[in-house]
């Protein structure tokens, strides 16, 4: 049994994975009627899952192409989606796509950088420009000009138009709500997390020792 499918029948049958021998109980046992390792396609067949197993139901997707890239494609889309699903169970909340927000959020992060004094001013004023690497980014990825698009997109949201953003398909700064662009808000704020942890975790580091 492949290592990414056990989580999947200790799921499916109700069973509890174990790491050694000693663990090993008859509490922690799973059943089911049959349980088939099809070679053909790569995958588990089980059937007859247990009472005990409701609750922990599990469902499979079977993915076909004509050749194995396809196959890889599919299954990255089918993967994405069900993460666009799990963020808004966890949060019930979307926002505007297109890199709205992370220009917003450094907009307003500018504003509070000219009222504060001091070393926390360079700061807040650094977090603010990293933010627009987002609509650089994703305006050069477009093949767009960066330095065009986000200096009106920046000007857009000085005006007060909180939900513009880059729209790749006609070239231009558009209201992404307008276009139904939007994304889990839980995106964002883990965008915002992750970065900032890691860039807490890199001004930590005193030095650096190299080893050859």
């Amino acid at each position: 049994v492949e290592r990414d499918t056990v989580d999947f029948i200790s799921r499916t049958t109700g069973l509890t994975p174990v790491a050694s021998i000693e663990q090993f109980t008859e509490e922690k046992l799973g059943s089911a009627e049959l349980v088939v390792d099809d070679r053909s396609c790569r995958s588990v067949r089980i059937t007859g899952c247990p009472p005990q197993a409701e609750g922990r139901k599990t469902v499979s997707v079977l993915v076909r192409g004509s050749n194995q890239l396809i196959v890889d494609e599919a299954e990255r889309s089918l993967h994405d989606a069900l993460c666009v699903v799990r963020s808004l169970v966890k949060k019930r909340a979307l926002v505007p796509g297109g890199a709205a927000v992370e220009m917003e959020v450094s907009q307003k992060l500018n504003l509070y950088s000219r009222k504060i004094f001091g070393i926390d001013s360079y700061c807040v004023k650094a977090f603010s420009e990293a933010l627009e690497i987002v609509p650089y980014t994703l305006a050069e990825n477009a093949g767009l000009d960066p330095v065009k698009f986000v200096t009106e997109l920046r000007n857009s949201h000085t005006k007060g138009k909180t939900n513009s953003g880059v729209n790749v398909k006609k070239n231009k700064i558009s209201d992404m709500l307008e276009l139904e662009v939007v994304q889990p808000a839980l995106v964002s704020t883990s965008a915002f997390t992750l970065a900032t942890e890691c860039v807490r975790m890199i001004l930590k580091i005193d030095d650096i020792v190299l080893s050859f």
